[in-house]
């Protein structure tokens, strides 16, 4: 199974021993849009949407995904989230919401998954937020922008 790092010589899924990697500054940034109907993203902008601050409360949910993500994704490791940003741009042209998280921590293992949960969180929570008037909204382009620090050195997504 070279190349994938989940999983032993036998093949087996394992948890990847960190132990004796160093601990570094980590960073990851992770974007992803829900596209939805012009109104619904009126709504969004006008704070008028029958449940509240719609990007507000997804931005909550996505820093809490960010912390929960080892209790969501069987083989990552818990780690102590030192910085968790969520952060949302109108993008009128598409009628969609971009969101862009960047999870930060001291570790000897990254934060790309805690990054890309936060956002699909986030964005899961606008649906839900806005499912009542739009159902048809979709959720898509989620990936991983750039990540800093560790072993394995930068990253950063083609343009």
């Amino acid at each position: 199974m070279s190349g994938f790092t989940h999983f032993d010589a036998q093949g087996q899924a394992h948890m990847v021993d960190v132990g004796a990697k160093a601990a570094t500054h980590r960073i990851a940034v992770a974007q992803g849009r829900i596209a939805m109907q012009p109104a619904t993203l009126g709504l969004i902008r006008q704070g008028t949407a029958r449940k509240g601050d719609v990007l507000g409360v997804a931005r909550l949910a996505g820093i809490m995904g960010a912390k929960k993500t080892s209790e969501l994704i069987p083989l990552c490791h818990p780690i102590a989230l030192t910085r968790v940003v969520v952060e949302f741009e109108l993008d009128e042209a598409a009628h969609a919401v971009l969101c862009t998280a960047t999870a930060e921590t001291v570790g000897s293992t990254g934060v790309e998954m805690e990054a890309l949960t936060a956002v699909q969180v986030a964005l899961l929570t606008i649906y839900d937020m806005c499912k009542a008037v739009d159902r048809g909204m979709t959720i898509g382009d989620v990936k991983l922008l750039e990540k800093r620090g560790g072993k394995s050195g930068d990253y950063t997504a083609p343009a």
